[in-house]
């Protein structure tokens, strides 16, 4: 992590997280990666407002946090997220008046824009049923590892409602084309595993009993990277969807100089130099 950092710079802008006590999922840290286990397995791992709003605030809390370089998101037993629960949200839903609803869908979108906002990456695992806004978390996170046996539906419109929800109109056409995207949008359809990674939704295709395996082998790869340039990837891939080509070019010029500046750089070019495999720092 940074060295010869001021401490009272340090004090206001970095934590750790590794002994952060979760009250509505599980969380871990090890080597470097975080990990949420969505822990309602009974129930297929359906968010709440309480689990919306701490998952909201932890991401938040992540893009300060030096002890954890990436995510990694599950859900328990069988299945990732079934959506929002149906008797602890949607039906309260339906007896609350204009402000409060907009309060819900707000902090709801909120919660995409933490994900993609904290510099780590997010690493998906996905089984089972993926649906709703277990769907969107899956979308939402930076790569995906799935089965062939999940299901994937954003089923916004089965349920009477539009499908451009927490960001998925303008983020899923960006993962699997406008037109696929159209499709898994307006009719709420299941999108199976293998069709999720032929169209490019998933990263990876395991078995069931890989799943968790697969997913943290490849957040462990990450984590054992160039930390701090990895942050920088993720935020021009976001902040580029805005920005015209020439725009885009200058901005990563800019990003590209600064990471020209780490140690990091330093160590993979002497690395390379010595016929040695760099190790990272994340400085």
């Amino acid at each position: 992590m940074t060295q010869n950092l001021d401490p009272a710079l340090r004090e206001a802008n970095r934590t750790t997280l590794a002994d952060y006590q979760s009250i509505h999922f599980q969380w871990d840290v090890h080597e470097g990666v975080g990990t949420i286990m969505l822990d309602r397995p009974d129930r297929k791992n359906p968010l709440t407002f309480d689990s919306y709003a701490e998952l909201r605030d932890l991401f938040r809390r992540l893009a300060y946090a030096e002890d954890v370089a990436v995510i990694v998101l599950y859900g328990a037993g069988e299945n990732f997220c079934s959506g929002g629960d149906v008797h602890d949200i949607i039906g309260p839903l339906i007896a609350l008046p204009a402000p409060e609803l907009l309060m819900f869908t707000r902090m709801t979108g909120d919660l995409v824009k933490a994900m993609r906002a904290c510099p780590q990456p997010i690493v998906a695992a996905v089984d089972g049923v993926c649906a709703g806004a277990g769907a969107i978390l899956a979308m939402a996170s930076d790569l995906r590892v799935g089965t062939a046996r999940s299901a994937t539906a954003f089923l916004f419109t089965r349920v009477g409602l539009a499908g451009c929800d927490m960001g998925a109109c303008a983020i899923l056409p960006r993962i699997i084309g406008q037109g696929r995207a159209s499709e898994l949008l307006y009719t709420g359809r299941a999108m199976p595993g293998d069709e999720a990674y032929a169209w490019g939704f998933f990263n990876q295709l395991t078995e069931p009993e890989q799943l968790l395996d697969a997913a943290g082998k490849l957040a462990h790869r990450l984590a054992d990277g160039p930390t701090f340039a990895q942050g920088i990837t993720k935020t021009m891939l976001h902040q580029e969807w805005s920005m015209t080509v020439d725009q885009a070019i200058e901005a990563e010029a800019q990003a590209q100089a600064l990471c020209m500046l780490t140690e990091d750089f330093k160590r993979a070019y002497h690395a390379f130099r010595d016929k040695q495999r760099p190790k990272f720092e994340g400085n």
